[in-house]
Formats: C-alpha cells, structure tokens, sequence
C-alpha cells in the first residue's frame, strides 16, 4: 500500500482515473476497481446525475430503502419512506405505527415556516445614527432585492422581516442584521443566502451614499452573509394520546397503569439529565433523519437546529415530553425542521421524487409532519423497550442477521439459527458458538464461512 503523499489535479481527473489512482492505495488494486464498479448504476445517465451530487465520486454508497407502513396522521394513512442502515430502527417505526394506529393515530400542527438569516458586518461610526436610520436602510434592502423575491412573493413567502442587532459591547464596532424568511415549499438556502449577499452590497452603498454618515465612519467591512440553521419559530409539534386503559396490553408483564407511569418518569429522567437526553434524542433523530434521505432534504441541517433547540433553556435536555393526568396519556414531540418539497435533490435525485409522490406529493408542511411523526414514533418504540423488556432484545433479534452476514452464513445455516435464536439470548459470542457447532455437524454445507477461525483465538 502507497504511503498518503500530496496529490494534485485530482479533482481534473475522469471518475476512471481517479478510481485507478485511489484503487493503488488498497493491496488489492484490480479486484477493488472490479467490486467499485459493481455498484455504479447500468444507466449512465442516472449515474451521471448522481455523480454530480458531490465531487471526486468514484462509486455509489448503498443504504437501504425501507417502508413504515400504517403511520396514520391527523386521519391520513401513509406508507412512510425511510433510509437508514441500522438495524430496528424501521421495525421499530412500523411497530409504533401499527400501535397507534389502532388508537386514533398520531396529530400534528405546523406552528410556523419562518427561517433566520444574517448578515454580519463592521462600522465604527455612530450606532444612534444607524438605529435613527434603519427604517430607511430596511426599506431599501427590501426594495433593492426585489427582483430575487419576487418569485417567492408571488407564492405567498419571501422577507418577513428584518432586524439590527448591534454586538458592538462584545466585538468591537460589529453588528448584524437578522432577517426572517418565509421560503414556502423550498428548503430556502439559496433563495435566502441570494438575498443576504445582496443586502451586503446595499448596506454598503446605503452607508457610504447618506449624507448623514459622511465623514463620521469608516467604511462598512462586511464580515459573512449566511442563513442560520437555527430556525426555532420553523416549528413542527406531533403528538398521541388515550385513555390509559387503551395501553392495557403493550407489554404481557405490565398493567396499563404501570406502563404509563413508568413511560413517563423514563421521559421526565431525558429532561433533567443530559446524557439520558443525547441518547433519547439520537432516537428521534433516526426517524427524522430516514425521512430526511428518502427525501433529499438535508438532514444534517436538520440535526444541528433541533440539537441546538434541546439546549434553548441552557441545560440539554428531551425534545419530547410526557404526562398521565386524569387517566389520560400523552406523549408529544415540538421540534424545529426546515424541509422543502420543491428544489434541490427533491426534484433531481430519482427515489427522493418518488418518495414524495409515494407519501403524496406533500408540501412542506406536511412533510414536516411525517418526519416529526417518524421521531415520535421511533422514540415512542424505544422508550418501551426500555422500561419493558429492555432493548438489546429487540434490538440483537434484528441484529442477528447482521452478525450471520459477517460471517458469510448461507440460506440453510442462517434459516437455522433463526429458528434456535428465536428463544435464546442473541449475542455476537452466541452466534459466533453456534456457527461452530453448525459447522461441525454440517461440514459440506459450510464451506462459504468467512472470519469464522479468527473468532476461535
């Protein structure tokens, strides 16, 4: 294997090439430019198009593409879409869906489609005069970006609002502007970046062109123009509820009643203590996140407000929250999304357009509403498990064949061991003991295992 040194002009490269030269970094080089390739797709345009996705591609990344059946919402049944590759996250989802499907299905509401962005600049002239004079410069940042709403405007969004922020007191002469946008179906990021560049530019020849600032500053230094991910008032909530005699039966060894209070007090532990809280909320995310892909929004957007909305009160803490009252349970999600049905990978990447059409064509709104509903979903499944039977059994089930594929199990052993573990505990030592036992006995039938004698020492 080549040592890593500088490499030049990669990016000048055909996609050809570059998967010659990285294939010189393994020990194998041609049998990995063979297994590669065997993932690029038959059709080259498709191939092309996701090529160009990113940059220096040299093969596609398979995830699999899985469906939730039965997620009723606000009385509409959807087949829910999702990409993730860990194991019963899915399983979980559907089991959830099932659940409360049965119970009147999971409510959501849409609070709002706002979305933040800013432009961070530096003046040492007067800060009175520039608060004097905002209405004015407000007026002609809206006016003087006309021509890039105006689209957005027709279609019910566009700047909301505009504010000054004035940071001088903690970075010397800087100030921001803070902008609020309504970006309908669209994600928004370019459409709001666009603006925000321009209103760099306006400032500039506002401050520079009054006469009221001549003379008395210096000129105005703008520091970046960039949305914020942060977008708390884009706010979906979701939630379920019944009668706490309708849980009677979610697990063999609780009452209802001892459910509910135990579901409870596990959520209200994800409220006070931050390490409970990044695990309960990851859980979330694994359904929020699966909706994300399968849809071409950007999940990792996503990710970071609503990490950053579990920190508003100073302390990290649960997005989700539950309480049994008046022999009422209810369990509920409110999180900060931004997500585009319009634009970007929605419309160019093939499975993301079919996605939307298989949850029927949603606008953002209600895509915001899917993907809230699969976190309280996932959330919901896992919360169960723990205050039930736990988790690794569910979890190390679906684990199993996995841990099978690891050691390159055929059909008849792997059919096997799924009917032995169907009443054992499910470990990696417990597979792996009787894989060797199998082996033993079936000798002609094994020959395929792989990693099997390193797992001896």
């Amino acid at each position: 294997m080549k040592s890593l040194d500088v490499i030049k002009g990669f990016s000048k490269l055909t996609k050809k090439e570059k998967l010659e030269l990285v294939s010189h970094y393994f020990h194998n080089p041609a049998e990995i430019i063979k297994e590669l390739q065997e993932y690029w797709l038959d059709d080259h345009h498709k191939q092309t198009l996701i090529d160009e996705f990113s940059e220096n591609t040299i093969t596609n990344f398979m995830v699999p593409y899985g469906i939730v059946p039965n997620v009723v919402i606000n009385d509409k049944n959807y087949l829910v879409p999702l990409v993730i590759e860990e194991s019963s996250v899915i399983a979980a989802a559907s089991s959830s869906a099932k659940f409360w499907a049965e119970r009147g299905g999971f409510k959501a509401e849409v609070k709002s489609l706002n979305k933040m962005g800013q432009v961070h600049f530096l003046w040492g002239g007067d800060s009175a005069k520039l608060r004097e004079f905002f209405p004015e410069l407000k007026a002609y940042l809206i006016h003087g970006t006309r021509l890039i709403t105006s689209n957005m405007v027709n279609r019910g969004g566009g700047i909301l609002d505009i504010e000054l922020k004035d940071f001088t007191d903690k970075i010397e002469n800087c100030y921001q502007l803070l902008a609020t946008f309504d970006t309908r179906n669209a994600m928004g990021a370019n459409f709001i970046n666009s603006c925000l560049e321009e209103f760099a530019v306006l400032i500039k020849e506002f401050i520079n062109d009054k006469e009221d600032f001549k003379g008395k500053e210096k000129d105005v230094t703008i520091v970046m123009s960039i949305l914020s991910n942060y977008t708390p008032d884009c706010l979906v909530r979701c939630w379920v509820d019944c009668e706490i005699p309708l849980l009677e039966g979610v697990d063999k060894d609780f009452s209802a009643e001892e459910f509910a209070k135990k579901f409870e007090i596990a959520v209200k532990i994800a409220e006070i203590d931050t390490y409970r809280a990044t695990t309960h909320n990851k859980g979330i995310f694994n359904g929020i996140d699966a909706v994300a892909i399968a849809t071409g929004n950007d999940f990792r957007a996503i990710e970071a407000c609503g990490h950053t909305y579990a920190s508003k009160d100073g302390i990290y803490k649960s997005l989700s929250h539950c309480t049994v009252e008046n022999n009422h349970f209810t369990f509920s999600l409110e999180i900060p999304m931004a997500m585009g049905t319009v634009g970007g990978l929605t419309v160019l990447h093939p499975l993301a357009k079919r996605s939307l059409e298989l949850l029927d064509n949603p606008d953002a709104e209600e895509l915001m509403k899917i993907a809230a509903t699969l976190g309280l979903a996932n959330n919901f499944a896992a919360v169960r498990s723990l205050v039930t039977k736990g988790i690794q059994i569910g979890h190390m089930k679906m684990h199993l064949v996995n841990i099978l594929n690891y050691f390159n199990a055929g059909v008849d052993l792997k059919n096997n061991a799924l009917e032995y573990f169907k009443d054992q505990k499910v470990s990696f030592k417990s597979v792996s003991n009787f894989i060797q036992e199998y082996a033993k006995n079936n000798k002609n039938e094994v020959k395929q295992l792989t990693n099997l004698d390193s797992e001896k020492h």
